[in-house]
């Protein structure tokens, strides 16, 4: 295989905020693995705090280069498990090689990898929209900015019920909200109730991961389903948000690709879990890989490209929450940006 990279630092449409911060640039990694004259790409978005930046992801790919290069690759599991005992401590990189992997299978099965997993792409979820953090009159121009059948409400600031009554008061449009880890026990409890009222369809991540008594209280207490995002980062958390959540998102980047995410599916449903995947605001090329997996997810949220001024990639189309993937070989995508450097 020939192995090339090149990172890139998308810019926002709007200043996108969360509980966490502000970021006016999505900072992620493109690499690409050829073999017989197929191309497939990949893709990790840097996200600050994992402390994982796209500085590490290129050094450590350029340390282990010599060696990838001379896999011999036949599969992309096998190559997955590979790279994991190689670079044990970068799921990011894994993850965008082992997106790469899945697209050059598909080039070289000369299918859609949906039809490589014998999956029905008619089938699956609508996407939501996400309106990060701002005040409630911006947060409202931005929903009437972009109509759409879901929305994610980013929450985690003093005004949190007021936000979600003033979006009601101007949509029939269904709510999600996620905050991130934002949220004290006390503060959750005081809030579902405005939210319940408001016909909140779930809540992400109501407090912080290691928040784990908190979480048993409000998972006893809420009315509304709660999803685990920063709780449930790798195969590990899984059976660990079991009990604690009703459903799990899962992350490409954070839990290393498609690989694990398909067992991640799998172990959740066994458990009787709802099951999600998010978008970690990557371009068209993150954001169609996860678009192969709708049929086996409950909640989607890949608008990544949508909040996203500038995108590198096409072959991917959401209309009014639609997914709609071009159905060629692989991902699906063309990679339209700058040349990949070795």
């Amino acid at each position: 295989m020939k192995i090339k990279y090149i990172s890139y630092n998308l810019r926002f449409k709007y200043p996108f905020t969360i509980s966490r911060g502000t970021k006016t640039h999505q900072p992620t990694l493109i690499v690409s693995l050829e073999q017989f004259g197929l191309t497939g790409y990949g893709e990790a978005p840097a996200i600050t705090y994992y402390n994982i930046p796209v500085e590490k992801m290129i050094a450590d790919l350029e340390i282990k280069l010599p060696v990838i290069e001379k896999f011999a690759f036949t599969e992309p599991t096998r190559f997955w498990h590979f790279l994991h005992h190689l670079i044990p401590d970068n799921p990011f990189l894994v993850c965008a090689l082992d997106i790469a992997a899945w697209d050059l299978f598909g080039k070289l099965q000369k299918k859609p990898l949906y039809d490589c997993w014998k999956l029905n792409i008619l089938e699956g979820p609508l996407t939501d929209y996400t309106i990060g953090i701002d005040t409630i009159e911006k947060m409202v121009e931005k929903m009437q900015a972009k109509p759409w059948p879901i929305y994610k409400i980013k929450l985690g600031t003093p005004e949190d019920a007021a936000i979600i009554r003033a979006l009601r008061k101007h949509t029939d449009a269904t709510l999600r909200v996620d905050a991130n880890s934002g949220w004290t026990l006390q503060q959750a409890i005081d809030l579902i109730p405005a939210l319940n009222e408001c016909g909140v369809e779930f809540i992400e991540q109501p407090l912080e991961k290691s928040d784990l008594n908190g979480m048993r209280v409000l998972y006893d207490k809420s009315p509304i389903p709660l999803i685990a995002d920063e709780s449930c980062v790798g195969e590990q958390d899984v059976e660990k948000c079991h009990g604690l959540f009703h459903g799990i998102n899962i992350k490409l980047t954070k839990c290393s690709g498609l690989t694990p995410a398909l067992r991640m599916i799998e172990n959740a449903r066994k458990l009787g879990m709802k099951v999600m995947a998010g978008s970690m605001n990557e371009s068209t090329i993150g954001t169609a890989a996860i678009g192969h997996l709708l049929p086996l997810l409950d909640y989607v949220d890949m608008d990544g490209t949508l909040l996203l001024d500038e995108d590198i990639a096409t072959g991917l189309e959401i209309l009014n929450g639609k997914v709609i993937l071009s159905g060629k070989p692989g991902l699906g995508i063309v990679y339209t940006g700058l040349p990949l450097k070795s």
